[in-house]
């Protein structure tokens, strides 16, 4: 009977009052339990579509969708990740139609083959390198035990003449940076020939392993490096068209990152 009559004044509390409290005497919500609560059967949600009510499958939770909506529930999808083995964590991709372009007055001072080019030079020490504007971007990583690729396409094209001559031709450099200290770098000739205006398609692959917990700016810079028997006015274009039997459209840049970890951080698996 006391049972009953403490029930018959809760519900009426709940009646009279638009905030009740239990252990508290100023509820903040409706309900207010200052406590630990134990329940023993299920809990169900209203789903307001067709008001049906949802009490979930199992090991699945509660997600808030913000104020004013119930919540829903939800599976989490985490993949599970073993002790020691590399997992792809990041990856992005990245293009460019800009691209950079060279006269034979703004040819580099570094020779083809120079000393200069050694891993984690930095850019400011490699006169004559332009970046690829489109191609500076940010990259996260997350684990200090890391390997990070990078894949870097793009046409170099120059307006040299249809003469055939392989004497005549343009030595040129991409190099791949992460925080401005190289990490990657590729030499290559672009040869007249039959055609005039002849362009290559550049391929490159480079990577870089533990770089520091954080965030990094990726960036790829070119220069030319060399030319031989070349008239004054020929121009190097990398990553944009010097002559219009091809466009920007197929002359543009692109850079796919992928940065491999080992996780340091292990959390419980929900599916």
């Amino acid at each position: 009977m006391k049972n009953i009559i403490s029930i018959l004044f809760f519900i009426a509390g709940l009646s009279l009052s638009a905030q009740v409290g239990i252990n508290t005497s100023s509820p903040k919500a409706k309900l207010d339990i200052n406590g630990d609560i134990n329940l023993r059967n299920k809990i169900v949600v209203l789903n307001p579509a067709d008001n049906s009510l949802s009490q979930g499958n199992n090991d699945q939770i509660l997600v808030s969708q913000g104020e004013g909506y119930p919540p829903i529930w939800k599976s989490l999808r985490i993949p599970e990740y073993e002790p020691n083995k590399f997992y792809l964590i990041f990856n992005n991709s990245f293009s460019d139609r800009t691209g950079v372009k060279f006269t034979s007055t703004e040819q580099s001072s570094i020779a083809a083959k120079n000393t200069a080019f050694t891993k984690g030079a930095d850019i400011s020490s490699l006169p004559g390198f332009k970046s690829i504007a489109g191609l500076s971007q940010p990259i996260s990583v997350f684990s200090t035990e890391s390997k990070t690729y990078f894949q870097f396409e793009t046409v170099v094209q120059a307006n040299l003449p249809a003469n055939g001559t392989p004497d005549i031709s343009i030595d040129y450099a991409c190099g791949i940076f992460v925080d401005n200290k190289l990490v990657n770098l590729r030499q290559r000739n672009l040869k007249a020939s039959s055609a005039s205006s002849t362009f290559i398609t550049h391929n490159q692959i480079g990577v870089v392993a533990n770089l520091s917990k954080g965030q990094h700016t990726v960036s790829v810079a070119c220069s030319r490096l060399g030319s031989y028997r070349t008239a004054s006015d020929v121009v190097l274009a990398i990553g944009i068209n010097a002559e219009t039997n091809i466009n920007s459209f197929i002359a543009q840049s692109s850079l796919k990152v992928d940065v491999y970890e080992v996780p340091q951080v292990f959390n419980a698996i929900i599916n």
